[in-house]
């Protein structure tokens, strides 16, 4: 998946809340097997450093590969979040 695409299903998976949307207090990253990325639904390898994102609002963890990690981190420093429920 190129970059550009990413980076729009990164934005996609904040803005209907498969992907935390608010900015995190801490990570962890730790190498991880069998399991699938959050942001890029793709394999997350045993060699691949993964991160893990708690996410404040609603008790959830992210898990992604770093270079998804970043991307994510830039989209939500870039200003896109969740839209709130108006009613």
């Amino acid at each position: 998946m190129d970059q550009e695409s990413l980076r729009l299903l990164i934005q996609r998976k904040i803005r209907d809340g498969r992907l935390p949307h608010d900015s995190i207090t801490k990570i962890w990253s730790s190498p991880r097997a069998g399991e699938t990325c959050d942001a890029c639904e793709r394999l997350l390898a045993e060699a691949h450093l993964v991160m893990t994102a708690p996410s404040m609002a609603d008790k959830t963890f992210a898990k992604l590969h770093a270079d998804c990690y970043v991307l994510w981190n830039a989209e939500l420093n870039g200003g896109v979040r969740r839209p709130s429920n108006t009613s």
